[in-house]
């Protein structure tokens, strides 16, 4: 939220600009797997360390222009907000790797699968943690992903780690987010900026100690991928957080599938990743799930 008591209240209801701004950002995050995979053959770490140290001068250059660095300032001096800062920046350097790492192994059907349980993991914690009161088609939905989940853990002879990282390392930080008393552009620039020192720390050790960088030894295209990784990182983001603004929590809903079925379509058709038995039962179970879930918070927000 905005600490500038003068900023007026969104109005719950959807506008054209606001679904231009949240659809903009959902096709760049579906379309996010041909950038990972074109940086397939770097370690993960590395490509990590790029997005957090190109995405910083972006961010800070866009609370210059909305002249909310002040709230940054405010952030500094206080312990418990860098303390919950530093928190959700681990969790969400959590979801990036895993999510880096799946694409280029070759696990993008997993990574698609983590973003469609993530919306009923979350109503789950919100249950547990916030005691919520679930109604009885989001029960049915966390019991088919559970039903999913138990699918695919059978089938593989373990848990599908990558899928539930993504969802429960996003959960998490979606949750302790909401905590935090800052905008998302100011949040987001805040933990980018907490993660910068080891990130540089790492690139610096990677160019000069162990001469296994890939930022300027092997080739203009690697260079140019590598500082890409701020844009591909932080547009998207400080996109949708200025579209959801503007729209009903309902729309983000329903439009927050956008970016997984994409990348479920990618892995399928542009990727060749196998389907198999296993993932065609899971699959539909969850997308039912979801349809359950998007069912009740349409059926929540016409009776509000």
């Amino acid at each position: 939220m905005s600490t500038d008591a003068s900023v007026p209240l969104a109005k719950n209801e959807d506008s054209p600009r606001g679904f231009a701004f949240a659809l903009t950002a959902y096709l760049l995050w579906g379309f996010l797997p041909f950038y990972m995979k074109a940086v397939a053959h770097i370690p993960p770490a590395e490509v990590i360390a790029h997005r957090i140290i190109w995405s910083l001068p972006l961010a800070g250059v866009v609370l210059i222009v909305l002249g909310r660095t002040g709230d940054i300032r405010a952030a500094l001096r206080s312990p418990r907000m860098l303390a919950m800062a530093a928190l959700t920046a681990s969790l969400i350097t959590v979801n990036w790797g895993t999510y880096v790492w799946a694409i280029g192994a070759g696990h993008s059907l997993d990574a698609a699968l983590g973003y469609f349980i993530n919306p009923l993991f979350s109503i789950f914690l919100g249950a547990v943690l916030l005691k919520e009161k679930l109604q009885p088609l989001q029960i049915a939905a966390i019991a088919l992903a559970g039903l999913a989940v138990a699918i695919l853990a059978f089938d593989s002879g373990g848990i599908p780690w990558v899928a539930l990282t993504l969802a429960v390392s996003w959960g998490f930080y979606a949750l302790l987010r909401k905590t935090l008393p800052l905008g998302p552009n100011q949040g987001f620039f805040l933990e980018v900026l907490i993660l910068s020192g080891p990130a540089l720390l790492y690139i610096l050790y990677l160019e000069f100690g162990s001469g296994q960088g890939h930022l300027y030894r092997t080739g203009l295209a690697d260079t140019t991928l590598l500082l890409g990784c701020g844009v591909i990182t932080a547009v998207p983001l400080m996109i949708y957080a200025n579209g959801a603004k503007l729209l009903k929590l309902s729309t983000i809903g329903i439009m927050q599938y956008i970016a997984p079925t994409m990348i479920f379509l990618i892995a399928v058709f542009a990727f060749q990743e196998p389907l198999g038995t296993a993932r065609m039962i899971a699959f539909p179970l969850i997308w039912a799930g979801l349809f359950f879930y998007s069912w009740s918070m349409l059926k929540g927000g016409r009776g509000r």
